[in-house]
């Protein structure tokens, strides 16, 4: 484990499996759905590592272990992009990698992938989508935020993760070995840092809807069957993006990582192998 400096100079928590980097296989980054921390991808981290690859976990700005700016305008997407390129060097030097992201995460992903296209060697996007273009539904959707972050600062991170937005931030089994890791990296949290982020990154993130067929690298789009609020939204971007591999997981929700572990877990591994050199992609 690992503090990256951003370039505003805030502390970013960052893991890489194996520690010394080393790894034959592509190097992945996961970043997390908004509210959630790194332990979220704990799951994932083993057979990836156990196939050569090199796995990084990172906490964005104000959430998990990572600084918690107190300035409002600490919080940007752009900055998020540019705290995003930080980890991806950490992991990749000057090489490529794989970004993967759940909702939020996946975004973030699109994001950086239009932005440094150079530096994207392949996408898995679980459970997202490309923003809202729509300008009622964007306004809806800031709303939303607005609201989740009154409820943070409000109550706490302890009656988030055990309330109802549990099955969007640690799956619908609160039982499950990696919905309790998960969970106890959530309700560790600043609530004022999330909720910052919440107000000033993820409920005001731009849409990359009509950006997507500029994004050239191959792409693993992923949702959850009884995710009903991204579904289409993954299908979106799977017809929109150049390069798409589009996977329904049945009796999946929105923490498809939690949810159906191995499942996703052997798509990841898949959809690796094709995109390394020498691959089917």
């Amino acid at each position: 484990m690992a503090t990256v400096e951003a370039s505003d100079g805030v502390g970013l928590y960052a893991e890489r499996h194996p520690e010394d980097g080393s790894g034959s296989g592509l190097p992945i980054v996961f970043s997390c759905a908004y509210s959630t921390t790194h332990a979220n991808w704990r799951s994932q981290v083993e057979p990836l590592v156990a196939a050569g690859h090199r796995v990084a976990l990172w906490d964005y700005r104000g959430h998990g272990r990572s600084e918690v700016p107190q300035d409002p305008a600490a919080y940007t997407i752009d900055q998020v992009v540019s705290d995003l390129a930080r980890i991806v060097d950490w992991v990749a030097g000057d090489g490529r990698c794989v970004l993967a992201g759940l909702s939020f995460g996946g975004l973030a992903s699109l994001h950086f992938a239009l932005a440094h296209p150079e530096r994207v060697a392949g996408l898995v996007l679980a459970d997202s989508g490309p923003g809202f273009k729509n300008p009622e539904a964007a306004a809806d959707w800031k709303r939303r935020s607005e609201k989740t972050a009154d409820y943070l600062e409000a109550r706490g991170m302890e009656a988030f993760v055990t309330g109802k937005a549990a099955p969007t931030c640690i799956g619908r089994d609160p039982e499950l070995p990696a919905a309790r890791m998960a969970a106890d990296g959530i309700r560790a949290q600043d609530p004022a840092g999330v909720a910052r982020f919440g107000r000033h990154v993820a409920g005001l993130a731009p849409p990359v809807i009509d950006a997507l067929p500029e994004i050239k690298a191959p792409a693993l789009v992923v949702v959850g069957a009884e995710d009903k609020a991204y579904l289409r939204a993954a299908e979106v971007m799977a017809a929109k993006l150049p390069q798409s591999r589009y996977e329904l997981i049945a009796g999946a929700g929105h923490i498809v990582n939690i949810e159906a572990t191995e499942t996703f877990n052997g798509l990841v591994l898949e959809f690796l192998e094709e995109i390394a050199p020498g691959g089917d992609l």
